[in-house]
């Protein structure tokens, strides 16, 4: 009686289970489409901007966690800057749909403390603009990657309160590892 009981007990345990994985939507993998051209591992060296930096390094986007996210990992090799510059800065990408099957978002990290929150568009099939929130106080952000034949280019620009102008306060390029 009591491995009947066992037996029916983990009889449904797993339908309740098998249950459960299956309704569960797998990601659309479009939700990534207008950013795949991002998708690898690039090198960057920059050439510009205000922040008067010379580095070079690697950074790569890939699909995580089930393909529910876009992550940007990057990584330094060589940095010259001036003294405000932190030469050793390390910083998280993470792109998302919010809510699934809408708008894409973005929110990056950095280990400087900072926090910026995105909206993310892609006007055509080789450029991403990642947009800061008017909503917040100070400064908007844009982050603008831009697929030129082999080359990648990118831009981190700033547009303080009150004015019309982004400037750029770091630049890069670099081709497809």
């Amino acid at each position: 009686m009591i491995k009947k009981f066992i037996a029916t007990a983990l009889l449904c345990a797993a339908c309740v289970y098998a249950q459960g994985a299956s309704s569960e939507a797998p990601p659309a993998v479009d939700a990534w489409k207008p950013l795949q051209f991002l998708i690898g591992t690039w090198e960057a060296k920059t050439q510009g901007g205000s922040a008067q930096a010379a580095s070079s390094g690697a950074y790569s986007f890939q699909p995580e966690l089930r393909n529910h996210v876009l992550v940007r990992h990057s990584s330094s090799s060589g940095c010259k800057g001036p003294l405000d510059f932190d030469c050793e800065h390390g910083d998280l990408l993470y792109i998302y749909q919010d809510p699934e099957g809408q708008v894409l978002k973005a929110i990056y990290f950095d280990n400087e403390g900072h926090v910026i929150h995105y909206d993310v568009s892609a006007p055509n099939p080789t450029t991403a603009i990642f947009l800061s929130e008017a909503s917040r106080p100070g400064p908007r952000f844009r982050l603008v990657y831009e697929l030129k034949g082999s080359i990648m280019s990118g831009q981190f620009q700033m547009r303080m309160a009150g004015q019309n102008e982004w400037k750029s306060y770091l630049e890069w390029s670099g081709a497809r590892k």
